[in-house]
């Protein structure tokens, strides 16, 4: 981690002098936003984010209130500041969030756009002791109201996959003599007529169907700094980072209903150089996803999550607590989790998920003083989750995960886990240290050699201990 350490010293010493230069503030009720929780503030306080980056930057101020937007794209030199009992909310109409060239689930394509947008920019901080609300509770199909008995809403259905008449168009004839990139600000054309191939000319899964929006997305930035804001019911993942460098995410709260689907906490998407430190996330998906692209495109891209710290971090209910994939095709590697605590609910707060058709590698990861509080697995590894192979083609292309320690995790759970490769790629390498789990049910290994379970003591209630297949 020296080198984490290293960058992170040279971001938090160019911050001090920002700091020292106290930043113009743009107090967004003064410059005509309206905080009665009502009036749709978008064209006011975009027109505030102009303002500020035209005259040099500053710090666009959320004062007491609720102020209802769409989406707004933040521009260099302007900073986010959310004030105690201030609410910045979203609206629930995707008019609001016009499709942005971006990267979903993996691949690069247009997608909506976040609530929040920052992209391309240099020493962006968002900060403050209020809350961002992504209405994720009042988007269409997902209200508590519209839940069946005994399960949660997924939501609508998407459109069904498009099929391309033979040949498939070439990137040029889709997109013009400039294709897209993430680098920049960049929306759709025509949000109504969605290309059917992305800017590498990768034919696209349910092209012309989009979902609600990402609560707060940095894409393509460097030097981030986000502090002790709340996110309440993000209505896709909340806090997300994408091809950024050098971010510290401090302090932050994350609350999602749990019938709000794909509501991530954290996404952080081929980033190097990351702290996470001192959050609490519930929600219901994976509290921290750590990914690095899917499939092809993920492999074109090639840019893997490498040297991250996650610590001092509570994993309330959620899928996962800080979860290894599952979009692991630009590899993962270097990747600390420590101090952290899983509660009652959570699904399994060590998680490792990816798929055959993913390839990539998954290395040199370590949790350490972890305490887990009646979840329901410890340690789950699974190579063939959620199986969504397209073609014989993809399944050719196995994942790898290697070297990984487990170090003084101790509590209770309704099972000790799974430990689960693939017959043509073995989990290779996991080493229990002053480990101790107590649990209804054992752990199960299977495709997996290195196994080292002399540092793991078990007090299981039903069958054997440990299950080797």
């Amino acid at each position: 981690m020296r080198s984490f350490l290293l960058s992170l010293a040279f971001f938090c010493a160019g911050l001090g002098t920002a700091v020292a230069a106290e930043p113009k503030p743009y107090v967004v009720s003064d410059l005509g936003a309206v905080g009665d929780g009502h009036t749709v503030n978008t064209r006011a306080l975009q027109a505030a984010i102009d303002r500020c980056a035209a005259e040099g930057g500053g710090i666009l101020v959320i004062p007491q209130g609720t102020f209802v937007s769409g989406a707004l794209y933040f521009k260099p030199g302007v900073n986010l500041r959310v004030e105690k009992d201030a609410v910045l909310k979203s609206t629930t109409v995707m008019a609001d969030f016009p499709p942005i060239y971006t990267r979903w689930e993996g691949i690069e394509r247009y997608w909506t756009s976040a609530f929040l947008n920052f992209i391309g920019l240099k020493n962006v901080e968002v900060t403050g002791e209020g809350t961002i609300d992504g209405s994720g509770d009042a988007w269409a199909g997902f209200g508590e109201r519209t839940r069946p008995a005994g399960g949660a809403s997924r939501g609508p259905r998407p459109a069904a996959d498009p099929i391309l008449s033979a040949p498939v168009p070439t990137v040029r004839e889709v997109y013009g003599a400039a294709p897209p990139t993430t680098g920049t600000l960049g929306l759709a054309p025509d949000p109504a007529k969605l290309p059917a191939i992305n800017a590498a000319g990768l034919v696209l899964p349910r092209a012309g169907a989009l979902s609600p929006p990402r609560a707060l997305v940095f894409q393509n930035c460097t030097g981030v700094r986000v502090s002790g804001l709340t996110l309440k019911n993000q209505a896709r993942w909340g806090y997300v980072f994408l091809y950024c460098e050098n971010v510290v995410a401090e302090n932050l709260i994350a609350r999602a209903e749990h019938y709000i689907p794909s509501s991530d906490s954290m996404d952080v998407d081929s980033c190097r150089h990351v702290l996470i430190t001192g959050c609490d996330f519930d929600c219901n998906d994976d509290c921290i996803s750590i990914k690095s692209g899917k499939d092809d495109d993920g492999r074109r891209v090639g840019l893997p999550c490498d040297d991250l710290v996650i610590e001092k971090t509570r994993f309330a209910y959620g899928h996962g607590g800080a979860s290894m994939g599952s979009e692991t095709s630009g590899d993962i590697r270097n990747v600390e989790v420590r101090d952290c605590v899983g509660e009652a609910g959570n699904w399994a707060p060590i998680r490792f998920k990816t798929q055959p058709s993913r390839g990539g590698i998954v290395e040199n990861i370590t949790y350490r003083n972890v305490e887990l509080r009646g979840v329901k697995q410890a340690f789950e590894f699974d190579l063939e989750w959620n199986m969504r192979i397209n073609t014989a083609g993809d399944a050719r292309m196995p994942p790898i995960v290697r070297n990984v320690k487990l170090i003084n995790v101790h509590g209770t759970a309704s099972s000790v886990g799974r430990i689960h490769g693939l017959r043509d790629s073995f989990i290779d390498g996991v080493v229990f240290e002053n480990c101790a789990i107590t649990a209804q049910h054992g752990l199960v290994i299977d495709n997996a050699r290195n196994v080292d379970t002399t540092g793991l003591a078990l007090q299981v209630a039903e069958g054997e201990a440990i299950i080797r297949k």
